[in-house]
């Protein structure tokens, strides 16, 4: 009826105003949605350098043992003598030759994980790329090959030039994705692709043109969290641009559209969102497979899930990726708004400046004013 009761919070949803263009106002939304950038860029970054196994592992750690900061000096020359010490495990054949390898790998994966700034240059002015481009060579046993594949993933992790000097890598990391291949190694692989697909796009046009794309969506479509996870933050990366003939491909690999949906169905809000991602990139850069994802449960599905998430992380890419800017929509229709709102008011500063600036950006700064 006309006249009944109006809701306090259906007044605020009706009441979205353009923004007021003042500049303490647009100083205000500039520095909210560049937090919001830093936010998810560091994200981006936590997952890139690889401290902790991507599947079970039985190594004991000691306190401290990957954290703690030593002096780069110290690293480096550690760094450099390990690096050496690989290169002459290599060379021997005799009894123990492959144990001796594992453990010289593993010292030289915990040196490039151990600090905030990892030794990679020393790594790699020692010749590192040959000799771990060696121990992924077939054959070699599990431990050894993921070993040196986390070595890779986060030599990676490191600058421009260090990531393009994976390389000589690249057709043994993707080849190790293959169905022979043991789940731990397969994920390590691709968590080292993922870092070398989020460098740009020339790095991005080498994985495609080596047949990195079809492996890793096979990966997306395990029913197992951590391969599902890591193989769809591997391909957000890779299919993002700006050529589209990449996520064009990926929409059309048969049984993708289904691991979507069944993801996004099943999953934790960490696996969701990471398929959200993948999601944001088909929706914005294929229109084969936008209308696909809009004829499919894929936006129920965010709806359903926005309802019953708190997770800031899950409502970014359903705000960026719905096709025909839906998200925004989406976001109110289902109450999304209201878990940014919770979190304007959260204890901690960065996550109350990242849903102001989410608020801000896609609402307008008079979100929720009265007329």
């Amino acid at each position: 009826m006309a006249d009944e009761e109006v809701s306090p919070s259906s007044q605020r949803r009706d009441s979205i105003k353009s923004s007021v263009h003042n500049t303490a106002a647009q100083r205000r939304r500039q520095h909210a949605i560049a937090v919001g950038k830093e936010r998810r860029e560091a994200l981006i970054r936590t997952k890139r350098l690889c401290r902790v196994a991507v599947a079970d592992d039985s190594e004991v750690l000691l306190e401290g043992d990957m954290l703690v900061d030593e002096e780069k000096a110290v690293l480096d020359s550690q760094t450099s003598q390990t690096v050496e010490d690989l290169k002459s495990a290599l060379s021997y054949h005799g009894k123990g030759a492959t144990q001796k390898k594992i453990e010289i790998l593993r010292a030289l994966r915990r040196l490039l994980s151990k600090s905030e700034v990892p030794p990679v240059e020393a790594a790699l002015q020692a010749g590192a790329i040959p000799v771990l481009v060696q121990c992924l060579s077939f054959g070699s046993a599990d431990e050894q090959l993921l070993e040196a594949a986390w070595c890779l993933t986060n030599i990676a992790a490191g600058e421009p030039e260090e990531t393009r000097s994976l390389l000589p890598a690249l057709p043994l990391l993707i080849a190790h994705l293959g169905e022979k291949s043991s789940v731990p190694v397969a994920e390590q692989c691709a968590w080292a692709l993922g870092n070398v697909a989020g460098e740009g796009e020339e790095l991005r046009n080498v994985l495609l043109a080596q047949g990195a794309l079809l492996p890793l969506a096979r990966l997306m479509l395990s029913n197992k969290a951590s391969t599902t996870r890591t193989a769809a933050w591997a391909l957000s990366n890779l299919i993002k641009g700006p050529d589209p003939k990449a996520a064009a491909s990926l929409i059309r690999i048969d049984g993708m559209l289904d691991a979507i949906i069944r993801h996004l169905k099943k999953s934790d809000d960490e696996l969701a969102t990471e398929v959200a991602w993948v999601v944001v990139y088909l929706s914005a850069l294929s229109e084969t497979a936008a209308s696909l994802l809009v004829k499919s449960d894929v936006v129920q599905l965010l709806a359903g899930r926005l309802a019953a998430s708190e997770s800031l992380q899950l409502l970014i890419p359903v705000l960026r990726g719905m096709p025909n800017g839906e998200g925004p929509k989406l976001v109110e229709r289902e109450d999304g708004i209201d878990a940014m709102e919770r979190f304007q008011f959260h204890e901690n500063e960065e996550m109350r400046n990242m849903a102001n600036g989410l608020v801000d950006k896609y609402f307008g700064e008079d979100y929720g004013l009265d007329e």
